[in-house]
């Protein structure tokens, strides 16, 4: 019976299977999301809520305990420094897994898996940071500039005539 054992297997010995999740766990920690099968992104939750817990605490022991599991100093700094900042308020849940649909190769179910507090779809735009906000304002110096345009106004009064024209005969 399988009662208690709560790794996800994954068709992987163990040292590949550890490798790997180290692996997405670095990526997801540079990029804030990463897109991978669906229980691929389960296992990484499993993974990786643990050390994020771990890394609210800045000590060298919880560094050292996240380093023998990622393996990577880039990463744990990444994880100390940046991420432990966003989520000392939350109390857990700090991943979302968002199903994608089927992989078109072999029909795999695929899934986004997202550090929540680095999401800014789904956040107000209070606390964006300064390069959301400049992108908004760019976007809106890019509207104005094409509202005021003459050009596009050209263009829509022929095709305005021509409708004209062509429902009169």
């Amino acid at each position: 019976m399988r009662h208690g054992k709560k790794n996800i297997k994954l068709g992987r010995k163990t040292a590949h299977r550890k490798a790997m999740l180290a692996n997405m766990a670095i990526s997801l920690l540079e990029h804030k999301r990463i897109t991978t099968s669906s229980t691929k992104a389960k296992a990484l939750k499993i993974f990786i809520e643990p050390l994020i817990t771990k890394s609210k605490i800045d000590n060298v022991h919880n560094r050292r305990l996240c380093f023998s599991k990622l393996r990577n100093k880039v990463g744990v700094q990444i994880l100390f420094d940046e991420i432990s900042k966003k989520v000392a308020d939350r109390q857990g849940g700090y991943t979302r897994i968002i199903k994608l649909g089927n992989r078109l190769g072999d029909n795999a179910s695929m899934a986004m898996i997202e550090l929540v507090d680095f999401n800014t779809i789904y956040s107000n735009n209070s606390w964006l940071g300064d390069n959301a906000s400049m992108a908004m304002i760019e976007l809106v110096d890019f509207n104005t500039i094409y509202s005021n345009n003459s050009s596009s106004k050209v263009i829509e009064e022929p095709a305005t005539e021509s409708i004209t024209e062509s429902s009169s005969e």
